[in-house]
């Protein structure tokens, strides 16, 4: 096949699949685009600091209700996923994920900053041919200045 010749196109492995699924996870906190976490992990337990939260309404409103947004509509947050390691069970349609977290945050009068790091333990399950999120566990292990992030300090802890 030459250079210029087009590459078969086939399906994405699914490795590939639940690492855009993870990256989506942190777009749309940073866009504030709540009710697309909530389409997100609609099939999915959220695990943070508050208890569990599962169902599309219950984890759109959990974070509206914790999350500070601003007045362009996002929280001025960048979540960094790194380390992302992934098991895939082809057979089973079943996956799980370990990854690092580390959210960024800069405001008039806040400069860029690390304001948290921490652990997502992730699990997912293959159904109608589509992977989808079952499980997000949140573990913050680091805790800068959340005050301008969190209605709730301890929130995602």
């Amino acid at each position: 096949m030459s250079a210029s010749a087009p590459r078969p196109v086939g399906p994405m492995p699914s490795d590939r699949v639940i690492k855009n699924l993870i990256a989506r996870y942190a777009e749309l906190v940073d866009d504030g685009d709540f009710a697309g976490l909530g389409v997100l992990l609609a099939d999915a337990t959220f695990i943070g600091g508050g208890g569990p939260v599962r169902g599309r309404d219950a984890i759109e409103r959990m974070f509206r209700d914790t999350v500070i947004v601003y007045a362009d509509g996002t929280p001025r947050t960048q979540h960094i996923t790194t380390n992302v390691a992934i098991e895939v069970d082809e057979q089973a349609g079943a996956a799980v994920s370990r990854s690092y977290v580390t959210v960024l945050q800069a405001l008039p009068g806040l400069p860029l900053q690390p304001i948290a790091g921490g652990r997502y333990h992730d699990r997912f399950e293959r159904r109608d041919g589509q992977w989808r999120f079952v499980e997000r566990r949140v573990r913050i292990h680091l805790l800068g200045d959340v005050s301008r992030h969190l209605r709730q300090a301890d929130a995602e802890r």
